[in-house]
Order: structure tokens, then sequence, then C-alpha cells
């Protein structure tokens, strides 16, 4: 499981296969700077511990380039990333609903 620490807040908890996807989303917004919501809301790739949101818990936060992220992975990563997944969530960040989670596509 990976983190994705967003400023001082509780860290939210993230597969690292997700959060290596979402990482890809959100530094190409970043770059582009063009700023966006990430939305969680009991999604089973998002659980929790004693320092962050656990199941059942939901949440939005703003990112623009102005914000202080960091991404931490506990796994490897050495494979590609899936280019239509990638698509899925770039097309959803750019919505009015914001960048979403959502299960990997085939």
């Amino acid at each position: 499981m990976g983190y994705l620490i967003y400023g001082v807040a509780p860290a939210i908890e993230i597969d690292d296969w997700g959060l290596q996807h979402l990482q890809a989303v959100i530094i190409t917004k970043i770059r582009r700077d063009e700023s966006f919501s990430f939305s969680w809301d009991d999604e089973p790739d998002v659980a929790g511990d004693e320092t962050s949101p656990g199941p059942g818990t939901h949440g939005t936060v703003w990112i623009s380039k102005s914000s202080s992220l960091y991404f931490s992975f506990n796994g490897p990563r050495d494979r590609p990333l899936n280019k239509k997944w990638l698509a899925q969530l770039a097309h959803a960040a750019d919505g009015t609903t914001g960048l979403r989670l959502v299960p990997e596509p085939e």
C-alpha cells in the first residue's frame, strides 16, 4: 500500500498500482497548471490506519500547482502503466466531479 499525503491532512492509503496511475495524472495536470479536485468515498482502494481516514470515510481535496503532495510507495514500480486507465482517470479529472480512483479497465 502506498500513501498520498496532502499538506498536513491525514494520509490517504491507496493501493500502490492505483497510486502510480493517480501520480501520473496528478503530476501531468500540475505541470500544465490545471487545478482539479480529488475525491474518495468508501472505495475499496482507499483504506485507513490510525493516521489516515478509514473505510467508510470520504473526502475531497483541491489540487493545484501550490499543493504540497508527497507520494510514498511500498512496492516495486517495475511495470508499464495501463494507458487506458490513465486516459480514464485524466478524463475524470477534467470533468465536473474531478479525479476519483475508479477500477482498472481490462
